[in-house]
């Protein structure tokens, strides 16, 4: 793996944790839960795709 793909791995996981703190704080509210139930289901695309690139 190069350098260039190591740091695209490790800036898919750094957004899908984000991804998925904003959707967690967006779920509390009833007027912006389906907002964030969709940052969830991005977050945890982007990490299944980062996982199946590494392995």
């Amino acid at each position: 793996m190069t350098n260039f793909s190591s740091v695209v791995m490790a800036i898919g996981m750094v957004s899908g944790f984000l991804l998925i703190a904003g959707g967690a704080k967006l779920v509390t509210d009833r007027q912006t839960r389906t907002r964030g139930v969709l940052m969830i289901v991005a977050a945890l695309v982007i990490v299944m795709n980062v996982m199946i690139w590494t392995v």
